[in-house]
């Protein structure tokens, strides 16, 4: 999904098919609301995170059908800027934050991230 979102920021596609390869609901929603929002206000995003996510929990644990994944995401390197000229967009560097995702076995047996919250620097 970050992937997906990360290519989609370089240029604000909030219509990027690929943004539903692998969010649905609420997950997809925000996602795209991010990217309008950014659009509108002639923003992109630069560079890529840094991301090590790991499931920390299942469930039912034996054959699950929803897990969620947590991590420390590293922001430093990618951030918002200015389309029409370049420059970064406010005074904020990035940083270490956490991130929890709810991700969901589809009908069709695929996984994707239906929900996920991302918390402010330094929480991790």
């Amino acid at each position: 999904m970050w992937e997906d979102f990360v290519d989609a920021g370089a240029t604000s596609d909030w219509q990027s098919p690929k943004l539903g390869d692998h969010a649905t609901g609420i997950a997809l929603t925000t996602l795209t609301r991010s990217l309008y929002a950014d659009r509108y206000n002639g923003l992109v995003t630069k560079g890529r995170p840094i991301l090590n996510p790991t499931v920390t929990s299942s469930d039912p644990a034996d054959n699950p059908v929803k897990i969620i994944v947590s991590d420390c995401g590293e922001s430093t390197n990618w951030l918002k800027y200015r389309a029409d000229n370049g420059q970064l967009s406010d005074n904020e560097s990035g940083g270490r934050r956490a991130i929890n995702a709810i991700v969901e076995k589809q009908s069709d047996g695929s996984w994707k991230v239906s929900d996920f919250g991302v918390h402010d620097v330094g929480t991790c």
